[in-house]
């Protein structure tokens, strides 16, 4: 299996300030490609070559992500593509609209991304990485501000086709997904800004990962996270004691005051709350490109202020600082 993908990648950043990244990503990568593979990667690869290749009338970034428009294409291609793109269900992050076929993902991240893009630098210019990026809708977004470089990690093999999938109709040598946990990045101390959004909670130890997210910045570098918190004091901290809104990979939920006092020990500068909302079940719904449970099912029916096992409903903070 040849994907090359990641070596257009390694030709982006040789001459670059990740280029040391070199030394262990390849490695990482073919150890990544002759691993036990999810069992319908290839029919994933396959589904890849035959999206059809589409004038893109236009490209779309700074309000939403929408590439080409339903004029661009006949009604079999319409039909063909609308086929191909269903069979890389569930879509989770979004949404994405491709020549008029809109993609209706189960989260409305644009919201987010409205919510978050007040408060940060200007990323014209700027190497930007983004931890946890799912299928990399926040990425697109991001390369509406003319960045020289927007990196993606993500273990997820789905989210990589997904990412590709898209790619397919925007081919930008500057955005790339890399399927690598965070923590297999070297402590590359390089980018500009590192994005974190919806990840430090499926984290066994947030103080390791805030640490891991630390050593991507170069000096001066901006932090965005994003995360589940609690209200309470510094010392507030929550574990739920077996799922969390269903979810088994949620392990701690501080307060934002608690969140701060862990970024500062870690060595984060100008650490300030620009952000805090609840999640509703408009934002995080059931779709038609997302048919099983979400947020809806996961909350008591009778207290819209409770999950369904009775602790409180999920709340997220946007925090920004800066090494």
């Amino acid at each position: 299996m040849s994907l090359p993908w990641f070596k257009d990648f390694y030709q982006q950043i040789a001459q670059s300030p990740l280029s040391h990244w070199l030394e262990v990503l390849p490695a990482q990568l073919s150890q990544w490609q002759q691993q036990q593979l999810h069992g319908d990667f290839n029919k994933w690869l396959k589904l890849l070559a035959m999206l059809p290749d589409t004038k893109v009338s236009n490209i779309e970034l700074l309000n939403h992500v929408a590439l080409g428009q339903a004029e661009d294409i006949d009604e079999h291609t319409h039909k063909q593509l609308m086929g191909l793109l269903k069979q890389f269900m569930p879509w989770r992050k979004g949404p994405f609209n491709i020549h008029g076929i809109y993609i209706d993902t189960e989260w409305r991240s644009d919201w987010k991304w409205d919510r978050v893009l007040p408060h940060i630098h200007s990323l014209q210019d700027r190497h930007v990485l983004d931890v946890g990026c799912g299928s990399g809708y926040h990425m697109w977004r991001m390369l509406a501000h003319d960045p020289k470089l927007v990196v993606g990690a993500d273990p997820s093999q789905l989210f990589l086709m997904q990412f590709q999938a898209i790619k397919h109709f925007n081919p930008d040598p500057r955005i790339h997904l890399i399927p690598v946990g965070v923590e297999q990045l070297p402590d590359l101390k390089a980018f500009d800004t590192v994005f974190s959004m919806g990840v430090l909670y499926h984290r066994k130890s947030p103080i390791d990962f805030l640490y891991q997210l630390k050593h991507q910045l170069r000096k001066g570098g901006e932090l965005v996270l994003e995360t589940l918190v609690v209200e309470g004091d510094e010392q507030t901290v929550f574990m739920p004691q077996d799922r969390y809104a269903q979810m088994r990979n949620v392990w701690y939920l501080p307060s934002t005051k608690a969140l701060t006092l862990w970024m500062q020990r870690v060595g984060f500068k100008n650490i300030r709350v620009v952000d805090v909302a609840h999640t509703t079940i408009e934002e995080q719904r059931k779709t038609a490109w997302m048919e099983s449970l979400s947020l809806a099912d996961f909350m008591d029916p009778q207290d819209p202020t409770r999950t369904i096992e009775g602790y409180p409903a999920p709340l997220r903070a946007v925090l920004i600082a800066e090494v």
